[in-house]
């Protein structure tokens, strides 16, 4: 008799509706859709919330920061996260992702319990500031009290297949409290991997791709950004074939014995 395990999730980080709609297509089980990737992710539009929620059938979790940079927010800033996250309620999301350190890397308690109260009744993911924390224990402790329902994180490595055992540490302690959802350079021959982890059963990955822009009017040497080099005639889009193989591989794990 084949003996299944837990049921498993898959959240696929999405740049657009578009890229969205596709990962949804391909097997994902839940999206968190943010804008502007280069600088991991900022706050999407209000249209491309609504448009998203429309037109996929999974949760759409909506990331919620305000600029790229440090995770050290203003007075200001924290003002227009809580102004996001009412858009982002009143435009359908599932919930909402933020993040917050101080100056010396802690988790900010009375900012983030205020966030997470803001944001109810939409589920609450603390993302992976919380890997750039002076300490992971400390910060978990942290957001257990303030009632997060999920934190994403790396395990503190570039590559959460890195320290695995420090994986298996955080979601022992966060146990019936709170959801540890692994991420940081998940893949197709690693995800098995990462859900034998006692604890684990949600994974986070991006699975983007460049491919040429079908515009055929183009201007050379004209940008639009600075502090790297855009090409105006490229675009992003889901990786489809990276998040159906992953998907494949989590379904397979769920059915091995």
């Amino acid at each position: 008799m084949t003996k299944t395990h837990a049921p498993t999730v898959l959240e696929v980080c999405c740049a657009s509706a578009d890229f969205a709609v596709a990962a949804a297509a391909a097997g994902a089980d839940r999206v968190e859709l943010c804008s502007n990737l280069v600088e991991g992710g900022t706050t999407p539009s209000v249209g491309a919330i609504e448009a998203t929620v429309e037109r996929v059938s999974i949760p759409v979790m909506v990331m919620i920061r305000p600029r790229g940079g440090d995770f050290l927010y203003s007075d200001l800033e924290v003002d227009v996260m809580l102004r996001d996250i009412a858009r982002a309620r009143d435009a359908g999301a599932h919930g909402v992702v933020f993040g917050a350190l101080d100056a010396d890397g802690g988790v900010p308690r009375e900012r983030i319990a205020r966030l997470v109260e803001a944001a109810r009744p939409l589920a609450v993911t603390f993302h992976r500031a919380f890997d750039l924390s002076r300490d992971l224990d400390e910060s978990l402790d942290v957001l257990m009290q303030v009632g997060v329902d999920r934190v994403l994180t790396s395990a503190g490595r570039r590559a959460v297949v890195d320290d695995l055992a420090t994986l298996e540490r955080l979601a022992r302690t966060a146990a019936d409290r709170l959801t540890i959802l692994a991420g940081g350079g998940i893949r197709p021959h690693n995800v098995q991997a990462v859900l034998a982890v006692p604890g684990i059963r949600e994974v986070h990955i991006g699975a983007s791709r460049w491919t040429r822009s079908p515009m055929r009017h183009r201007v050379e040497g004209v940008a639009m950004g600075r502090a790297y080099e855009p090409d105006e005639y490229a675009r992003e889009e889901a990786d489809v074939a990276r998040v159906g193989d992953v998907a494949r591989g989590m379904r397979a794990f769920g059915e091995s014995g």
